[in-house]
């Protein structure tokens, strides 16, 4: 009989939720990880997080993030401790764009609260920003941003408290089916549970197997430049914003703090060989097209970086996550390629992830994030 009911790899923000939400269910888990929660090293850092309703990569995501919504509001409470920062959302670009035709898709199918605005409203009510005469937006006042570091902290801290078991300083170099379950080995140790549920990021494709899901790691940077004034403060009511121009998508953050207005690119980004030996230099090339998107769009932004970070975006072929049990083993049960936008729903998909390894299934509707779907373009299908 297996000592653990589950081990959960990976205790990022994922993994982390994942651990707290099996150790309020009273189980014996056991979370590994090479380094502590909250590290600088994977995809959930770099100081904010948006979570955001109006979802222009589909409206079938809209019920899961209002779950999220729901449930990081009762981890505020837990943690005593505010973690949803209300801010807005200012997205803008042309009308028949990917972003603000999916925005209104998603904010008329599911009545939510959002606002035109035309070329003179943007001009208007947000000053300090210049777009062309020819694009539009759409105002979301309920979006907020997450400190990310303190919401994986915070969970970490809570499954370990309600019983939970972290591992750290050790990499998985392997995990096979068993009879009783499956057994885990690191450099060090071999774990042996009833259950596995994988939640690596950007390492979930080694773990996971090509064979299975096909997965491709794009390195990220981040960028917080100063302001000369306080046009870009979110203390003077300026929101998060994501602008998509002929250059790319770009997104970022009021300042909030003295490291100065958060700017990063969510499109583009140079492939990642080996996660665990990412290059966290500044990258010349990425930078000057974000310092050309600040020139064009946010003057009031200088050109002086007070910090820079790098992470990783694991990309699915469809830019959709996958929340499955494998495809061979149901006893494993994984979540890959959160394609940059996986963060916010930290909680729910943890809640999905318990649910399908506990309990075999789960009532939360993502059935359009199956490992099955077709536009995976993976070579193996078979139903578990």
């Amino acid at each position: 009989m297996c000592a653990l009911d589950c081990i959960v790899i990976g205790v990022g923000g994922i993994g982390a939720a994942v651990l707290e939400r099996l150790a309020r269910r009273g189980l014996r888990v056991l979370g590994i990880d090479p380094l502590p929660p909250g590290h600088g090293f994977g995809s959930s850092h770099g100081a904010t997080r948006l979570i955001r309703r109006a979802y222009f990569e589909h409206p079938d995501y809209v019920p899961l993030v209002e779950r999220a919504y729901q449930a990081w509001a009762d981890l505020e409470e837990r943690l005593g401790r505010r973690l949803l920062n209300t801010c807005g959302l200012l997205q803008v670009g042309p009308d028949g764009g990917e972003v603000l035709r999916g925005v209104r898709r998603s904010a008329r199918e599911h009545g939510l609260d959002v606002r035109d605005l035309s070329y003179d409203d943007i001009r208007a009510e947000f000053p300090a920003v210049r777009v062309p005469a020819s694009w539009s937006g759409v105002f979301e006042p309920g979006a907020a941003y997450l400190p990310v570091e303190a919401c994986v902290v915070g969970l970490a801290s809570l499954a370990v408290r309600q019983g939970a078991r972290i591992h750290l300083g050790e990499r998985v170099c392997h995990w096979e089916a068993t009879s009783e379950g499956v057994r885990v080995r690191t450099q060090h140790n071999t774990w042996p549970a009833a259950r596995l549920i994988i939640t690596a990021g950007a390492w979930a494709g080694h773990l996971l197997g090509e064979r299975n899901v096909s997965l491709r790691v794009l390195r990220k940077p981040l960028y917080w430049f100063d302001v000369a004034d306080g046009a870009y403060d979110a203390a003077n009511g300026f929101p998060a914003f994501l602008f998509e121009t002929a250059g790319g998508i770009f997104y970022g953050f009021p300042r909030i703090d003295p490291d100065g207005l958060k700017v990063a690119q969510h499109s583009g980004g140079k492939p990642v060989d080996d996660a665990s030996n990412l290059d966290r230099t500044i990258d010349s090339e990425d930078l000057a097209e974000v310092r050309r998107f600040l020139v064009s769009h946010l003057p009031h932004a200088g050109d002086r970086v007070q910090r820079h970070s790098v992470c990783m975006y694991t990309m699915t072929a469809d830019g959709h996550f996958i929340v499955d049990r494998h495809p061979e083993h149901p006893q494993v049960t994984f979540a890959a390629g959160l394609s940059g936008h996986g963060f916010k729903f930290s909680p729910v998909l943890a809640e999905a992830l318990v649910d399908l390894s506990i309990d075999g299934q789960t009532e939360l509707p993502i059935g359009f994030l199956s490992c099955n779907r077709p536009t995976l373009g993976n070579s193996r299908r078979e139903a578990p």
